[in-house]
């Protein structure tokens, strides 16, 4: 007999103003969230979960994701050991590398071998952490980040829950199996495909996680899933047209045109960074028909959106996330994730029938 998969854990993503996020992370925990995720874009992802962690006391806190390369190491794990201690250990720290005009532009820092780096950033909390729980002295000198120095009065000294777990962000192969190799887990980008994960994101990460001094350790795969949604045909109708937009924009990065191509859709990467480059930002979605609509996005009355959500991710990722339109209300992303918990129970009530 074989053992069933672990239900699909179902998070909430806040993606609204840093004075609303302790109130947003108490009501998605109280409709059952098992996590909450807070992007960085307007606001610092570990101020938000310092708020999200006063305001919870079970769900998981995430970081989806950090900006790695517009810090450093000891800056992250001194951001994230607090969120752990304020959290009792529920901290997850998802880093991402963003692209390098943002890095090099927008931060003003060093960007280089994005993989390498990132496999570097990890290693390098996780001995950071190590010297705060032991006490032995921190020897870490590695092409991109040296860390050797730390007296006692800048060692915060050992936590209960011991270090956060670290997932990283990825979609090339390189990334990925960076991911697989030094990480407890991996988010996915929302633009992937079912097709994409099951073909080319899950042999990468298993073959690197097989190799790796990792092996056998839990890894968790965070899907990331576009939805369109809405109460209203007015809503709804809104929702689809900047869910186009929205993948319009990824799929004119050329980072990202691998997924395309395993679609046979590369001459349209090829069109969308033309406009992109060009400004022209608002004919790009019209580009987007039904077939690639359909393949990178999920849409559909609110739960009717997360059975389906849940019909594309379980047993390809071991939770998933709903990535709504950016002004969209925290009220419809609870119904979303109400729609993938009626399926899990759902299917857990037919295993147990059987």
């Amino acid at each position: 007999m074989t053992t069933p998969p672990a239900p699909l854990k179902a998070d909430f993503t806040f993606t609204g103003r840093i004075e609303r996020t302790a109130a947003a992370a108490a009501r998605a925990e109280a409709h059952g969230a098992d996590g909450v995720l807070v992007n960085e874009m307007r606001h610092d992802a570990f101020l938000q979960l310092a708020l999200a962690a006063g305001a919870t006391r079970r769900a998981d806190l995430v970081s989806g994701v950090a900006i790695a390369f517009a810090r450093n190491p000891m800056t992250v794990a001194t951001a994230a050991y607090d969120v752990q201690r304020l959290s009792g250990g529920r901290l997850t720290v998802g880093l991402g590398s963003q692209v390098k005009p943002h890095i090099t532009h927008r931060y003003g820092m060093p960007w280089s071998r994005p993989a390498a780096r990132m496999k570097e950033f990890a290693g390098a909390l996780r001995a950071i952490w190590h010297s705060w729980q032991t006490g032995e002295r921190l020897r870490l000198r590695g092409e991109f980040y040296t860390h050797t120095l730390m007296t006692p009065m800048f060692d915060p000294g050992p936590l209960p829950s011991g270090p956060p777990r670290i997932w990283l962000a990825g979609v090339g192969p390189k990334m990925t199996a960076v991911a697989g190799e030094v990480a407890d887990g991996l988010i996915c980008h929302a633009l992937t495909s079912a097709d994409y994960l099951r073909q080319v994101t899950l042999p990468t990460v298993h073959q690197a996680r097989a190799a790796s001094e990792r092996a056998g350790l839990p890894f968790e795969v965070a899907g990331n899933a576009l939805v369109a949604t809405g109460r209203t045909e007015e809503e709804y109708a809104a929702a689809l047209t900047a869910t186009r937009e929205r993948i319009a924009f990824y799929a004119s990065t050329p980072a990202y045109r691998p997924v395309l191509d395993l679609h046979g859709w590369g001459g349209l990467h090829d069109e969308l960074h033309r406009l992109s480059v060009r400004g022209r930002w608002a004919e790009m979605g019209r580009l987007v028909d039904d077939d690639v609509l359909d393949a990178f996005a999920v849409h559909g009355e609110p739960q009717a959106a997360g059975r389906a959500v849940r019909d594309r991710f379980a047993g390809l990722c071991t939770r998933v996330t709903v990535s709504l339109s950016h002004d969209a209300d925290d009220s419809l992303a609870l119904d979303v994730l109400a729609g993938i918990r009626d399926r899990r129970a759902a299917s857990a009530a037919d295993q147990a029938r059987r």
